[in-house]
């Protein structure tokens, strides 16, 4: 069954739910430079910067989820090459410094919510985001930001394994390379969301028209 997209993301039940656009991961302070420029070619940031205000002007929550690690590590479990990996430089989004703020484009405005964790890899697990996102009435989450190999890819899972809707704007995520990105998109998340565009999901919260998502899976 087609689903409307304007009844998809409906304000009163949506959340926007931004994942690691963090100076220390896509901006300035970014110790990798590979994502960095794939955000830049796709313009990921401004993308998501007009989600943002879109989502402020019609009522939608805005929620951003971030990592924020300890400089010591501590709470991490090192299980696996990703954190092994971020031992190696404990100034990478260290806890109370700079590289650990949203990019600028971002905010964080007053109304908004940020959500942090010291540990993990993706933002659902041991976390407050599915307890917040309930007790504001959230059914649909429109996630956005990186990565498409990890963090934002455990988000969409976690978030259709809690019962959430998913809208997901192809052009507002992103991955290291871009080919695997759109891979991920087309084999794995098509199956998990409703995929549409930035676009879409702003002409819906605008004017309550409803373009078509490229995939319905609800």
């Amino acid at each position: 069954m087609p689903v409307v997209l304007s009844e998809l993301v409906d304000p009163t039940t949506t959340a926007l739910v931004t994942c690691e656009l963090q100076r220390g991961v896509v901006g300035d302070l970014a110790p990798s430079p590979e994502l960095v420029e794939v955000c830049r070619e796709t313009r990921l940031v401004e993308t998501a910067a007009a989600l943002c205000t879109a989502a402020r002007a019609c009522g939608a929550r805005v929620v951003h989820a971030v990592v924020e690690l300890r400089g010591d590590r501590a709470g991490l479990s090192i299980n696996n090459p990703m954190m092994a990996m971020v031992t190696k430089n404990p100034a990478q989004v260290r806890q109370g410094t700079p590289a650990a703020d949203l990019v600028p484009e971002l905010g964080p405005e007053p109304e908004d919510i940020e959500i942090r964790r010291i540990h993990g890899l993706t933002p659902f697990t041991s976390t407050s985001l599915d307890q917040v996102l309930r007790n504001l009435g959230v059914r649909t989450v429109v996630p956005v930001g990186v990565s498409l190999n990890e963090a934002l890819l455990g988000l969409c899972l976690s978030a259709a394994d809690l019962g959430y809707r998913i809208a997901l704007p192809t052009d507002a995520v992103a991955g290291h390379p871009m080919e695997y990105g759109r891979d991920v998109l087309q084999h794995t998340l098509a199956y998990l969301s409703n995929l549409t565009t930035s676009g879409a999901i702003i002409e819906a919260w605008r004017s309550g028209e409803s373009p078509a998502p490229q995939r319905s899976t609800t």
